[in-house]
């Protein structure tokens, strides 16, 4: 049986890799995964999981399903079902999630709130 949706039988939610060395400046918006080895600096929202590599950066806020945090964060992150700091991930700022996974070695410096269901949407900072 197949589901009705708005994608055809051959699309699937987009996976980007920002590599290392690059540099986004602005705001970058996906309905799929995103993978950051290289730096980012301002708004990132995704439909689905953000994946920040070791020698990944984040500087802005960030909206997302999941996240998967290797690297630096610097900001405001708002995700809907689980935060994963990963024992090399330095977090620094407001962390808005539902659940939090931290590993030994992991250093979250800030201010978290937990098991809300509800948190802002992207679509409102447009």
């Amino acid at each position: 049986m197949l589901k009705n949706n708005n994608m055809s039988n051959n699309e699937s939610p987009a996976r980007n890799i920002i590599g290392n060395g690059t540099v986004i400046k602005g705001e970058v918006e996906s309905n799929g995964d995103i993978r950051i080895d290289g730096k980012v600096e301002g708004i990132l929202k995704s439909n689905g999981k953000i994946v920040l590599g070791q020698n990944g950066t984040i500087e802005g806020e960030i909206f997302c399903k999941q996240a998967d945090l290797s690297g630096k964060v610097h900001g405001k992150l708002f995700v809907e079902e689980l935060t994963s700091m990963k024992s090399t991930s330095r977090v620094e700022g407001e962390l808005n999630t539902k659940q939090l996974y931290i590993e030994i070695g992991a250093i979250f410096t800030g201010k978290c709130e937990m098991g809300k269901s509800e948190t802002p949407k992207a679509e409102a900072k447009k």
